[in-house]
């Protein structure tokens, strides 16, 4: 990693909280630049020496929430056989629930589709490395990220969801299947 002057390294820091903190608690569309850099008690025109705007600077602050859940993905061995629910799995789900408000927004009606869109595209590049020996495997990966996507936007909006081992043990029937 090329070297960061610690100011920016702190100003991108508070940048990248303030955003992830105003994108839980409120619809991403409302979030302006000017709410982030208050947040962050930094001056708006600083904002714009780091980023374009507000969605690049969502995006940048997202991208550690994209490579945890990607992470967590990895981890989960889809190409595992038997009807045994990887623990990998409700742990992927356990950190989609310690972040809900965070994932709920912005996989929502009112959230990001560039947010969507670069979740799906890591999480496919993580499922294709698990079915390195499987036909049309980019296909399969991508189906795979856009399903594990859509199991998350729903299962985060259930009136009564069910636990994560619940939860988990559906997704693993399904994804065996």
């Amino acid at each position: 990693m090329a070297f960061m002057d610690p100011r920016v390294r702190r100003t991108v820091a508070a940048l990248h909280t303030a955003a992830l903190e105003l994108a839980a608690e409120r619809d991403v569309t409302t979030v302006t630049i000017a709410d982030i850099a208050e947040r962050a008690s930094i001056n708006r025109a600083t904002v714009y020496q780091h980023y374009k705007g507000r969605d690049e600077l969502l995006l940048d602050a997202l991208e550690t929430r994209v490579v945890e859940l990607a992470r967590a993905a990895a981890e989960c061995p889809l190409t595992q056989p038997g009807d045994t629910v990887p623990p990998e799995l409700a742990n992927l789900l356990r950190h989609v629930s310690e972040n809900d408000g965070l994932y709920r927004r912005m996989l929502g009606p009112t959230g990001s589709a560039l947010f969507v869109c670069r979740l799906r595209e890591v999480l496919a590049d993580e499922v294709a490395a698990q079915l390195a020996d499987v036909p049309h495997r980019e296909l399969r990966a991508h189906y795979l990220a856009g399903a594990i996507v859509g199991l998350i936007s729903r299962w985060l909006v259930e009136e009564q969801r069910p636990s994560v081992d619940v939860t988990a043990d559906v997704v693993w029937q399904l994804l065996r299947r």
